[in-house]
């Protein structure tokens, strides 16, 4: 189990394969098992380095502050870089994953030699832009409420017919048992409470600050299926504001795109590093 030191916390993370690094970063509730259908063709052709992010799967903070906020997660990615001696690397994210690395690249995406974000956007809340601070806290409240009252069981119970926009497209698919089974498997190596906290600290921004956006530098590929209902917009708006995005939507995908689509995921993801290769970049 390979861990390192960040203030307070002590930070999972995984190290598999060789060749150009790829850091992956997981969405809420999910941990570095997220990319398990992926992980093997990934680290065939690459170092793949998935981590834990705070108050998820092996990541451990002890004390406080626990760090639930973008600025602090976002350096802790550059962190693990640092500690395993990485100048650039590229770097694969899902959902809030993702919310935590765009807004990593508008500060300085100068060590990314690539950016790939899945199913995600650059708010880093799930409330329109401008909602009033107050009805974020009360929303985010009652979302955590719902992490603290049911256990990973009951929550996949309550999925098969009430599947929200993170679920529709693996309830809707004719593999829906075996992708919900593969879901469960991957939740319930969290702490509820502790994802709760995480909830009422973490999305609190609903700006998508296009400004920054428009700043980033490395080559950006944006990847979203068309039934996620709750980052098609975002999706859409990325690819005109970041310089030289690519936009890529599946077809009859949902949100979990690791778990609903692997092969389709892991190719585009290896077509798009190839092209964007450390290798290349220094000759």
């Amino acid at each position: 189990m390979a861990t390192f030191p960040r203030g307070g916390a002590r930070i999972y993370y995984e190290d598999h394969g060789k060749g150009e690094p790829l850091i992956a970063v997981h969405g809420l509730i999910e941990n570095t098992t997220y990319w398990k259908h992926i992980a093997d063709e990934l680290m065939r052709r690459f170092r793949f380095i998935p981590m834990d992010m705070r108050a998820h799967g092996r990541t451990v903070v002890d004390g406080g502050p626990e760090g639930y906020d973008e600025e602090t997660m976002g350096q802790d990615i550059i962190a693990l870089a640092d500690h395993l001696s990485l100048e650039r690397f590229h770097l694969l994210t899902h959902s809030t994953g993702g919310f935590v690395a765009v807004r990593l690249a508008m500060r300085d995406s100068s060590r990314l030699a690539s950016l790939i974000l899945t199913d995600t956007g650059s708010s880093t809340s799930l409330l329109p832009v401008g909602t009033d601070p107050e009805t974020i806290r009360i929303f985010n409240d009652n979302f955590a409420r719902q992490f603290e009252k049911y256990d990973w069981d009951q929550m996949i119970k309550g999925i098969r017919t009430a599947p929200g926009p993170f679920f529709r497209g693996i309830v809707e698919s004719p593999r829906a048992e075996e992708m919900l089974l593969s879901a469960l498997e991957v939740i319930s190596l969290g702490d509820r409470p502790t994802i709760a906290a995480f909830v009422r600290s973490f999305y609190t921004d609903p700006d998508p600050r296009v400004d920054g956006l428009r700043g980033i530098t490395c080559p950006v590929l944006i990847i979203c299926g068309e039934k996620d209902d709750l980052f098609i917009e975002s999706s859409r708006l990325m690819a005109r504001e970041i310089p030289g995005a690519e936009l890529i939507m599946y077809p009859g995908v949902g949100h979990m795109t690791a778990l609903e689509c692997p092969e389709l995921l892991a190719r585009d993801v290896t077509r798009f590093i190839d092209r964007h290769r450390i290798s290349k970049t220094a000759a």
